[in-house]
């Protein structure tokens, strides 16, 4: 009888048949044996034919016999806490790649509770009692130790900042305006508005609200950017402020606080108005420059009869430059778009029909006699013919008994004429910039007007506004410059992988032609995917995505050690590492 004791392990055999068709077939057998040695040599016995089995229970039987221990998964790691990771570590990266710890002030529980603040606008953004409660359940506040930070450590650190805004926009100017970085010599400044909740604020005033929110307090803040739009300074006003009054402003912060002297400032028509420009004029120490366009009345009469702006002028070229002795030492360049000058056509067309329209059941009341009286009618009329601003254009004649509206045809043909066409103006000299870079330096006002739309809707969600206190306002607005800055910035990185134009036209052969996407845009917005077959994302989108990319504290055995780890990241996650130059951070340091 063979010894019972023996070692028992797995064996394979493999055999090969060639059928008469030719073919071969493999069989392969794998048996469960026990070896023994008896009277000097070697006995073996099969105890089981395990070839039914599959190949990776057959594969675990034998690796087992050989020694190694198996536990169930669940006993040998398991997964304690999943946190969110990729976004914040991405946006945590190109924040240091920025230089924002040292930007912000030195290091301390305040600049790691602001720039966290900042991190999280970009990512989440929402009020500041929200954002705490959400560190906790992120990367963010276990690396950094704020999970726990308490609303009044916040706010401290929300005034430690604001104290810290005038050296943070220096530096900042230094870095992009100052002549080395900036070699047009050129900033852009635009005013924006936005309401406040709450009527505590010093702040707070009604006035022309940008927002379309009639009737609700607001505040006012003007943002200084560099040629490309790269936000660099912002100020806030007073809800109830004119824009000329917010550009003196820019314009002492530019000339008193950065020092920049030979610097040229862009804004908009509103914004540098003739009183502001002779004021800059009158003042000797200041060597501003400054580019800006002319208002429709200035340019109703420079086209006027024996004007220097007349049609013929656009018969060869859509630009031209011009004088007037109105605008000694000057610069005008008269631009018309042919483009713009058919659009804004059709849309005085479609308006003034819709006020006749509008009015239209009104007559037919008169008509009726159910509305009879002067004086009644012409309430009724007062607030039915500017429903769309087109009451200029119409004549009303009212009696007790009639109601009648007639285009004014001469004044609508005479501003049909000036359809699309624009006059800037600018102090810069010839040599310096010639007609074409003038028309271009005021079109990149667009800039701005894209970063307002980032600060106050599609990426930050500055407003509206719940702080009472004027420090508190300012800071909160000033954190929110700090986020669009480093979106900005996340914005260029990350273009191939989402909708954002690679390729945008910096120098047009015609500057005054509407601006266009490139080829490549237009191809990832049509087909959602990029050249390498990957899908395009929206830059919120994109850092969703980054979201699931997770890092997983793993507990090997009952009691054994945790080890923190990162899920496997998608292509498209790895590729958003690499475009801003870093590796995947295991943690925010």
């Amino acid at each position: 009888m063979p010894k019972r004791g023996g070692a028992v392990h797995v064996t394979s055999h493999r055999r090969h048949y060639v059928g008469k068709d030719g073919r071969e077939t493999t069989y392969e057998t794998h048996l469960l044996r026990r070896s023994w040695r008896e009277d000097g040599r070697v006995r073996n016995e099969t105890v089981a034919n395990l070839s039914h089995l599959p190949g990776e229970l057959i594969e675990l039987i034998s690796r087992s016999l050989k020694g190694e221990a198996f536990v169930p998964a669940s006993a040998a790691a398991t997964v304690t806490r999943s946190l969110p990771h990729g976004h914040l570590a991405a946006v945590w990266a190109q924040a240091k790649a920025l230089g924002f710890p040292a930007l912000l002030g030195p290091a301390g529980p305040h600049r790691d509770l602001a720039l966290a603040l900042i991190v999280s606008r970009v990512i989440r953004p929402g009020s500041k009692l929200a954002t705490t409660g959400w560190w906790a359940d992120t990367t963010l506040g276990a690396d950094l130790g704020i999970a726990g930070a308490s609303t009044d450590e916040v706010y401290a650190a929300m005034d430690w900042l604001q104290a810290r805004q005038d050296s943070i926009q220096a530096t900042l100017a230094a870095r992009h305006l100052a002549p080395g970085a900036n070699p047009a010599g050129m900033a852009l400044f635009d005013l924006s508005s936005s309401w406040l909740q709450g009527s505590h604020c010093p702040l707070a005033a009604r006035g022309y609200s940008r927002d379309g929110k009639k009737g609700k307090p607001q505040i006012e803040y003007g943002l200084l950017t560099d040629p490309d739009g790269r936000p660099v300074a912002v100020r806030v006003f007073a809800g109830d402020t004119a824009d000329p009054t917010a550009f003196v402003e820019a314009v002492k912060i530019v000339h008193e606080r950065f020092r920049l002297e030979q610097l040229v400032m862009v804004g908009d028509r509103g914004m540098i108005t003739s009183a502001r420009i002779d004021a800059l004029k009158a003042d000797d120490s200041n060597h501003l420059g400054w580019i800006t366009a002319l208002r429709a009345p200035a340019i109703a009469k420079l086209a006027a009869e024996h004007g220097p702006l007349q049609m013929s002028l656009f018969d060869q070229h859509d630009l031209a430059e011009i004088t007037h002795p109105d605008y000694p030492d000057e610069r005008l360049i008269a631009c018309r778009n042919p483009a713009l000058a058919a659009e804004r056509a059709r849309k005085r067309a479609d308006l003034l029909a819709a006020t006749e329209h509008a009015i239209a059941p009104l007559i037919a009341r008169v008509q009726a006699g159910r509305l009879p009286g002067a004086d009644k009618i012409a309430l009724k009329a007062g607030a039915l013919i500017n429903k769309y601003k087109m009451a200029k254009h119409f004549d009303l004649q009212i009696t007790d008994t009639t109601l009648t509206i007639t285009r004014r045809v001469e004044q609508i043909a005479a501003e049909a004429a000036l359809d699309g066409i624009y006059v800037i103006r600018t102090s810069v000299p010839a040599e310096r910039l010639d007609p074409a870079a003038a028309v271009t330096a005021y079109k990149q006002l667009a800039h701005v007007e894209r970063d307002f739309r980032s600060i106050k809707t599609i990426d930050l969600d500055l407003r509206p506004v719940h702080h009472r206190l004027e420090d508190r306002v300012r800071a909160h607005v000033l954190l929110c410059m700090l986020a669009a800055y480093l979106v900005w910035h996340l914005r260029r990185a990350w273009a191939p992988l989402t909708y954002t134009d690679e390729h945008p036209t910096t120098e047009r052969q015609n500057p005054v032609a509407p601006a266009r996407r490139s080829a490549s845009a237009d191809q990832k917005a049509s087909r959602h995917r990029d050249p390498h077959d990957q899908p395009v994302r929206s830059f919120r989108g994109l850092l969703d995505h980054l979201a699931t990319l997770t890092r997983n504290d793993l507990r090997y055995g009952p009691d054994g050690p945790t080890v923190p780890t990162l899920a496997e990241p998608t292509p498209t996650q790895r590729r958003a590492f690499d475009l801003i130059g870093t590796p995947i951070p295991l943690a925010l340091t």
